[in-house]
């Protein structure tokens, strides 16, 4: 069967403008690289929170809980777009649902039970490897080219990338080894990068109504694997630890970033949104920093002018023919 058509994208309605002119919330939701910086700050945290909590909260249920209580939080705010668009939705609810099962279900569950076996540095080195997955399955759905420039620009910034973790030494990269973990972090990114390709064809819905239906279907794939996890043995435990954890993941790697991821790529596209990945290891560096206590050093600079040189090159369009 020949790729799906893209479909134009959807335009968030227009937010009131003060009497200044726009508004700084219409001029978020219009300014792609904020919003995707943003999601991508979001998760750098969620990455240092998720190995942080390894061992201490069950990974399933910090996936179902996380979910499941973003879903509920946007319920009353998305009800009326999600009552006008449940014709939409029904119609294109095979799309949803696979989106729902990679972008939620699997990546979410997958890297929280990677993250308990590998560690934080390979695991911020495999979702690197996103915007490279993003233009394979661009180029699998759409025959989408990544251009020069965006291939050129994420190779530069997966330098940088490389540069960070290796603290600036080619030797350390060379010692990492892959282990089960990492494996399963790899199978989610694979998972995630799908369902950034598929944003180009979401159904025409409103973004609210969108947002609260792949979190539904994808917190409701979630409760098999959370009962079985149940029944293992692996409870939440009710301390302040966990309770911070999920308030973290559930308003901001969730609800905040989702949000902002969605509506930078309906803005920009798949390839050019994949590199910002590339902050990931950026803000959790930094992260670090601030709330661990580590020392910045040389190669963070060099590590990050690197990633930053190459998100700008893969921004430049292609030329008109």
């Amino acid at each position: 069967m020949p790729p799906a058509a893209a479909k134009p994208p959807v335009s968030n309605p227009p937010a009131h403008s003060g009497p200044g002119g726009r508004s700084p919330l219409n001029f978020l939701a219009n300014n792609a690289y904020l919003l995707l910086a943003l999601a991508t700050l979001f998760w750098g945290g969620n990455m240092v929170l998720g190995r942080y909590v390894a061992g201490h909260v069950p990974p399933v249920a910090l996936a179902q809980v996380r979910w499941t209580a973003a879903f509920l939080i946007v319920l009353p705010f998305c009800w009326r777009h999600l009552v006008r668009d449940i014709g939409e939705i029904r119609r294109h609810i095979g799309l949803i649902s696979v989106m729902s099962g990679a972008g939620i279900a699997a990546y979410n569950t997958l890297s929280y039970v990677g993250l308990q076996y590998a560690t934080a540095i390979s695991g911020v080195l495999v979702v690197s490897t996103a915007p490279l997955l993003i233009g394979f399955w661009s180029f699998v759905l759409y025959r989408d080219r990544m251009t020069p420039a965006q291939i050129g620009g994420v190779t530069l910034s997966l330098v940088g990338v490389a540069f960070i973790i290796g603290r600036g030494d080619p030797a350390v990269l060379a010692h990492l080894k892959l282990n089960p973990g990492d494996v399963l972090i790899v199978v989610a990114v694979f998972a995630y990068a799908l369902y950034s390709a598929l944003l180009k064809q979401r159904p025409q819905v409103h973004p609210m109504s969108f947002i609260a239906a792949t979190m539904g279907l994808g917190q409701a794939m979630l409760w098999p694997f959370f009962a079985w996890e149940l029944a293992s043995g692996l409870h939440l435990h009710a301390d302040a630890l966990t309770f911070a954890s999920l308030a973290y993941v559930v308003l901001f790697a969730s609800i905040a970033a989702y949000f902002a991821f969605n509506r930078g790529v309906e803005l920009i596209g798949p390839n050019r949104a994949g590199p910002f990945f590339h902050l990931i290891p950026v803000f959790g560096s930094a992260l670090a920093v601030l709330f661990l206590g580590e020392r910045p050093a040389w190669y963070h600079g060099v590590g990050y002018v690197l990633i930053l040189c190459g998100i700008a090159i893969t921004q430049r369009r292609r030329p008109a023919a």
